[in-house]
């Protein structure tokens, strides 16, 4: 029996001996190294090391974590320009609004609850993002009510309110665009990681769970890529359906 880190990095699931595995943290900002490996990210202080951190993501060479995030911007926007005309649609004839009153059940909503920050800076634009969003939603519901009362003050309300505190939540939203690699790394974890006399981190998108299986569960696998060089894969698992790429050790670049 042994007992597996699970972690994600763009969308595929990979682990490693939890004896190599000393502690899990927060990303944190880290100090740049000149004229460093590509899939280095930088250096910083634990404990009383000065440790490098590598990048799991330009290991396996996928794109950087922000311009995933650009992506998911983008359609989070696409997503609530939608909610606001459909709004505008029902202020005007009576159209049944389609779209949730609920801050929490749209696209937008259901990021910010699975956001946690860490950062003071990114906690101030959190903060500001979800009050806007939820006014938008609620005021969004008192539109619909008045529409049944007084079907000018529901679209004067529609033009003056409801647009209003829309572009104050795009513009929330858009700060957070600004300041990606700061959200990046709120969002992201580090594995302080000791093998064969190395230590360093590694830097993921989530730790998922900790497996524990036979041996005997892994097949074999071999890689042959570029990654190769610093990353040994021991075989791949299958758990409860999703298969996960098994770490034999990870070896920092020079």
């Amino acid at each position: 029996m042994i007992d597996l880190i699970v972690f994600s990095v763009a969308g595929n699931k990979y682990a490693m001996n939890i004896e190599n595995v000393r502690r899990i943290i927060e990303s944190i900002s880290l100090t740049n190294i000149p004229n460093s490996h590509a899939y280095i990210d930088g250096m910083m202080s634990y404990e009383d090391k000065v440790i490098k951190v590598l990048s799991f993501r330009k290991l396996i060479q996928v794109q950087p974590y922000k311009d995933e995030l650009v992506t998911l911007f983008k359609g989070l926007k696409k997503g609530h320009a939608e909610w606001v005309e459909a709004l505008k649609v029902s202020a005007e004839t009576g159209a049944t609004f389609t779209k949730t009153l609920n801050p929490h059940a749209c696209g937008l909503g259901k990021w910010i609850d699975s956001f946690t920050a860490y950062d003071d800076h990114v906690i101030e634009i959190l903060n500001e993002l979800i009050e806007y969003h939820k006014q938008l939603h609620v005021t969004g519901g008192f539109v619909l009510e008045m529409y049944e009362k007084d079907k000018e003050e529901a679209l004067r309300m529609f033009n003056i309110d409801i647009l209003d505190i829309y572009e104050h939540t795009m513009g929330a939203l858009d700060t957070f665009t600004h300041e990606l690699d700061l959200i990046a790394n709120s969002l992201q974890k580090l594995i302080i990681y000791e093998s064969e006399g190395s230590f360093f981190a590694i830097k993921v998108d989530i730790i998922e769970d900790i497996a524990h299986v036979e041996e005997s569960a892994l097949n074999s696998s071999v890689s042959d890529s570029e990654m190769s060089k610093f990353l040994d894969l021991e075989g791949v698992l299958d758990l409860d359906g999703v298969l996960i790429n098994v770490i034999k050790t990870v070896k920092l670049p020079k």
